[in-house]
């Protein structure tokens, strides 16, 4: 079985004003991976989960899912959304039901299932994203950190093999922001791949199996989240800080003069224990 869930090749999508979104990009995407993608505003980075969701497609190149070629039929698409989720950056472009528990029930309907599997669904999903209590309420009564974890809700409640979110902690409290990436760690496992869109470098390097980085519509890295902060390249053309938790360790690093280290701490708990087992201070 191919390891990679997506393959894509020289994808290239030109807007009806002639603006290109993407230019050529070609990436691979291994099953299993915590992936966050990075990127400045109009890097391209939406646009490309459109196209990984058939939301949009190809002006050139192509993708493949599970090594098939994707195909935009309507057979095809309903195949693909069943397996590859996406949560919007706004919430508002994708709750459109009268409720909260009709919104999460929309997905697992399409599916097929009976009345009672898809209350169980959507009973688990609500639970897991803490919207219990939010049920019957309309979704435009909603906050926005309701609304994001509800839409998260509505995705769940598919358990699909693919998820892409964009920007799922924007504008949320640092306990919702917490809560949510807890939700994606228990929701990820070796035949769940998540695919997470932010501009949260320090999110980023504390979650991610992988960093894409995205510029002008083309790849510029793919890798481990410590080496493309060691290069200022990236970072400069990319309009990337460094995570603070690198930073600091790095700065200690500088100025005791000592040697650059292979292990990097990429959690505050991680670089105290640094300081504390190894005396960096």
């Amino acid at each position: 079985m191919d390891e990679h869930i997506f393959h894509i090749e020289g994808l290239t999508h030109q807007f009806a004003d002639g603006t290109f979104a993407l230019k050529g990009l070609s990436l691979t995407i291994q099953q299993g991976k915590k992936i966050a993608l990075l990127g400045n505003n109009g890097a391209g980075k939406s646009t490309l989960f459109l196209h990984l969701n058939g939301l949009l497609q190809p002006t050139a190149g192509k993708i493949r899912f599970k090594g098939k070629i994707m195909k935009y039929d309507r057979k095809a698409l309903l195949s693909l959304r069943k397996q590859v989720g996406i949560v919007f950056q706004d919430p508002d472009s994708q709750l459109f039901s009268a409720n909260v528990q009709q919104d999460i029930s929309f997905g697992p309907m399409n599916l097929g299932l009976d009345r009672n599997a898809v209350q169980d669904k959507v009973n688990w999903a609500m639970a897991e994203t803490e919207v219990t209590e939010l049920r019957d309420r309309p979704t435009h009564f909603l906050s926005l950190g309701q609304k994001k974890r509800v839409a998260i809700a509505g995705v769940l409640a598919m358990e699909p093999d693919v998820w892409l979110l964009d920007e799922p902690t924007a504008g949320l409290d640092p306990y919702f922001s917490r809560q949510i990436m807890n939700l994606l760690d228990s929701i990820h496992h070796p035949d769940k791949t998540i695919i997470l869109s932010t501009h949260d470098v320090n999110l980023a390097y504390q979650w991610a199996d992988e960093v894409v980085v995205m510029n002008d519509g083309k790849l510029i890295y793919q890798g481990d989240p410590v080496s493309v902060f060691h290069d200022e390249d990236i970072l400069l053309q990319a309009h990337l800080e460094k995570p603070w938790v690198f930073e600091m360790f790095q700065a200690l690093l500088q100025s005791r003069n000592l040697a650059e280290r292979d292990l990097f701490p990429r959690t505050k708990d991680e670089l105290l224990q640094n300081l504390e087992t190894e005396k960096i201070y």
